[in-house]
Parts: C-alpha cells; sequence; structure tokens
C-alpha cells in the first residue's frame, strides 16, 4: 500500500479518536518511510485541503464540514499546538470575553497569552492567531472550558478584564475595551476582582481597570474590594492613556489617582 493510503488511514483514526491534529514526529514513529516520501504524501493531502500545516510539523486535519473555510475553529487544535511546543497558555483578552458573551460578535483575531520567549504570530488558512507574553499568571484564574476537542485554559472574567487594560494597544484602544467590558462585567465577581488584581502585579492596570468600570461604566458596586486593596497599596497617580495628551501635573480627583487625558465612549 502507498504511503499516502497509510497516511489517509491515519488521518481517518485519529478523527475517530476525537483529535483534530498530529505532528511530523507522530509520523515518522509510525512508519518507516523517507522524510522526502513523506513530505509528498503530505503535500498531495495538503492539495486535496484534507490538512493544513499551521506551524512547523504542526498539522490540522481539515474535516468534510469545514471543507468550505478551510480550516477548523482554532480552539479545536490549541491544546495540541500549545503542548506540541510545551508552552504553558491561556486564550484571553476578546477571545476569552466572548466565551462569556462579552463583544458584539466571534473576533476574527485569536489572542493567546503564553510565557516568554515571543512566538511568531500565525497568519495563515484564513486565521489569524496572535501571541502575547507575560512572565507568569496565577492558575487560579485560568479556566479550563468544555469545547467540541476537549478543553481549552480561558482566562477568567476578571483576568481578561485586567488583560484587556494590560494589552489595551493589541485590542483596539479604550473605546473598544470599555464597550466589551460593560457586556463583561456581568459576569465579574466582585471580591475575585480584588484577588485577582493582588496577583496581577502592576498596580497601573488596576488604576485603569477600576477607573473605566467605576468612573465610566458606573459599575461601583464591582469595584469596592478592588479599591480597598488599591487604597493599602503603594501606587501613584497616572495618566488614563499613554498616547493622550502629556502633562507633567497629574491631579486627580477619583479613589483610582487616575487622571482621564482622553474621552472614553462605550459603544453600547
Amino acid at each position: 500500500m502507498q504511503l499516502y493510503n497509510y497516511l489517509e488511514e491515519f488521518i481517518d483514526r485519529l478523527r475517530s479518536e476525537g483529535r483534530y491534529s498530529f505532528t511530523l514526529g507522530e509520523l515518522r514513529n509510525q512508519y518507516q518511510f523517507s522524510a522526502e516520501a513523506i513530505k509528498k504524501s503530505l503535500q498531495r493531502i495538503r492539495r486535496k485541503r484534507k490538512i493544513v500545516q499551521v506551524r512547523q510539523e504542526f498539522y490540522v486535519i481539515v474535516p468534510p464540514e469545514y471543507s468550505s473555510t478551510g480550516i477548523i475553529p482554532p480552539s479545536f487544535f490549541i491544546p495540541d499546538m500549545m503542548k506540541f511546543i510545551d508552552r504553558d497558555y491561556y486564550v484571553g483578552l476578546l477571545n476569552a470575553a466572548s466565551y462569556y458573551g462579552a463583544g458584539h460578535q466571534q473576533p476574527q483575531e485569536h489572542f493567546i497569552i503564553t510565557v516568554p520567549p515571543t512566538i511568531r504570530p500565525i497568519a495563515s488558512h484564513s486565521i489569524k492567531i496572535n501571541f502575547c507574553k507575560k512572565q507568569s499568571w496565577d492558575n487560579r484564574f485560568v479556566i479550563d472550558q468544555k469545547t467540541e476537542a476537549g478543553y481549552l485554559k480561558i482566562s477568567s472574567p476578571e483576568l481578561t478584564a485586567l488583560d484587556l487594560v494590560f494589552y489595551q494597544d493589541r485590542v483596539g484602544g479604550f473605546n473598544r475595551i470599555s464597550t466589551v467590558l460593560q457586556e463583561l462585567s456581568d459576569q465579574i465577581k466582585p471580591n475575585a476582582l480584588r484577588d485577582c488584581s493582588k496577583t496581577y502585579n502592576v498596580n497601573s492596570v488596576v488604576q485603569r481597570l477600576g477607573f473605566l468600570l467605576e468612573n465610566v461604566l458606573e459599575q461601583s458596586d464591582l469595584v469596592r474590594p478592588m479599591k480597598k486593596f488599591l487604597h493599602d497599596t503603594k501606587h501613584y497617580p497616572l495618566l488614563l492613556s499613554t498616547k493622550g495628551p502629556k502633562t507633567t501635573n497629574i491631579q486627580t480627583d477619583n479613589d483610582w489617582d487616575i487622571l482621564a487625558n482622553i474621552t472614553v465612549e462605550p459603544d453600547i
């Protein structure tokens, strides 16, 4: 039997086991064919749009029901991909928010938070996956979300809110953030937000998030425990936006020590 036929049987077997991806290493261990023979057979299957290579030596299976888009949802293969590259991770920002019903539509870009060093983004086959570096995080605020392909790690509502502010430049700025926060607020628990803020280790993010929630979105009850934590912690007056008008004389009139040097307008 030709290697091509073996590979098709291999892919069918993986799908029967509920898997949507495989690695080149698995194929080499499974079949004692030359590297060139494996390469040519994979190319043939790729031309038939049955598989997609999303990273070097990592392949995604495309079942018939996804043939029109040419790729399966990234949530189906992200856990296996991150295991393959041996990185801890969680899905965050707008993608995590969408799991909680926040956001007007499913984001076109996918954001994965992971530890250094930098991973190049994936931009091919109608998908775009961005990797955001973070030195560490508290896994108490990362949730295992059930998907059709297993479990996906996503940030909790509270960690999502903090990350949206921290990575504001990656997600479209404060207007978009405040819109998502407005929809996400129903899922945020005040004490959990305080506890997550304690582990975040970036008080400027806590200040800006607290200001947005209380002074822009009028969610005073939501931030009361977080405000008490900030009050007992060393922090400094800040401009809301580092890209807005600058001033060396930062005088504030709110509990978050934030000077609103830009106008934030949620879309809702």
